[in-house]
């Protein structure tokens, strides 16, 4: 069975050189940034499939992607940087990023905002969403990662 490699999270813009237990751009934890290299393809999967669940979770909480195709299809005619592996709500998330203040009209994308976000620019959801991946993975850091570095045998 042939392996596809694991692309890095990393997306350029690292705060864990500054001291952050979790890094503000790609959401993993400052020792996953540091090791991602010696890391095997599995563990490398583990981190990926957490990141990409904590981001689907928070951009539900906004969007529905009511036709993931037309999605795809849009995303791809934008050429936005994506990772087609992806869930779409990543995707989602990646077409915010590249042009949240550009799009009029969600419906042509295959997408549906939410009532609860509908007081929301896209602009303001993409940094909400943003804010709260980011929370998510610190609470997952500070609940799971940090006992097991004072573990006593």
């Amino acid at each position: 069975m042939l392996l596809t490699s694991v692309k890095t999270p990393c997306v350029g813009i690292c705060s864990t050189g500054i001291g952050d237990n979790v890094c503000r751009g790609c959401k993993r934890f400052s020792h996953e940034v540091i090791d991602w290299n010696s890391y095997t393809h599995e563990q490398k999967m583990i981190i990926a499939q957490r990141l990409e669940n904590f981001l689907t979770q928070i951009v539900q909480i906004h969007f529905h992607v009511a036709n993931e195709d037309l999605l795809l299809e849009q995303v791809k005619h934008q050429q936005i940087l994506f990772k087609p592996e992806q869930n779409p709500y990543c995707w989602l998330f990646d077409l915010l990023r590249a042009g949240a203040n550009q799009i009029q009209d969600l419906s042509l994308f295959g997408v549906i905002q939410l009532a609860s976000s509908a007081h929301l620019s896209l602009a303001d959801i993409r940094d909400h969403i943003d804010k709260d991946y980011y929370a998510l993975s610190c609470a997952y850091y500070d609940r799971y990662i940090i006992p097991e570095f004072f573990k006593h045998d």
